[in-house]
């Protein structure tokens, strides 16, 4: 899956806030993500996160 630093991840599931939206800080064998509704900062294991993905929403979709 092409996730990149930058993406914002929309979940299967809500963060306890409410929001789906988690935007991309890090990525590798962890994804550091931050809510983007709270801020809470969160490092998930690779392989969870990419089950619980439903969208990836990119600013620079048009620059590729």
């Amino acid at each position: 899956m092409d996730v990149r630093v930058g993406d914002v991840l929309e979940m299967k599931k809500p963060h306890p806030c409410g929001n789906k939206q988690f935007a991309v800080l890090r990525v590798g064998m962890d994804f550091r993500l931050r809510c983007t509704a709270c801020g809470h900062e969160v490092m998930v294991p690779r392989v969870k996160i990419e089950k619980s993905i439903k969208k990836i929403i990119r600013k620079d979709e048009d620059t590729e």
